[in-house]
């Protein structure tokens, strides 16, 4: 069932990221789906690979799915440590740096997700703004880190 449901995710994301807007359509209307219907984690393992792509339309889209998932996870901070928190920022930090602004603005949503979910028991604001710092300077490119970091406090 794995390597179907890769086939699947890989035909879709590509007929999504085609210029025939119909296909396109019905094409972002199946991912959709599928993020809406699947248990998050699992779908996460497999667009993971696809949000290196070397499409960057295929990029993007994986990209919107991955930020849909996120935002999805019931268990916030518990199901991102399964996938891999360090993983998932790391995939957004990449993905504010896409030529795409789809991408970028999904990035922005996961990085979004993910700093919610782990400062949510957090008392106070400077308190979240601390250990988010933290966290990102000990697990990404001080550069990474500090658009990251920037990020968050702009909103």
């Amino acid at each position: 069932m794995g390597l179907v449901m890769r086939i699947l995710l890989l035909q879709l994301l590509l007929k999504a990221s085609q210029d025939k807007k119909f296909v396109c359509e019905e094409a972002d209307r199946a991912l959709n789906k599928m993020v809406e219907f699947m248990t998050p984690l699992p779908l996460l393992h497999k667009l993971r690979a696809y949000a290196s792509h070397a499409n960057p339309r295929v990029r993007a889209k994986a990209a919107i799915s991955i930020s849909l998932c996120a935002s999805k996870m019931v268990h916030g901070l518990q199901g991102m440590k399964e996938f891999g928190l360090v993983s998932l920022i790391q995939m957004a930090a990449d993905l504010l740096n896409d030529r795409l602004p789809d991408a970028r603005e999904a990035a922005r949503s996961i990085v979004t997700s993910i700093y919610e979910a782990f400062t949510e028991n957090e008392e106070n604001e400077e308190q979240k703004q601390e250990s988010w710092q933290d966290f990102c300077q000990s697990n990404l490119q001080a550069i990474h880190a500090q658009a990251i970091v920037k990020l968050i406090s702009s909103w």
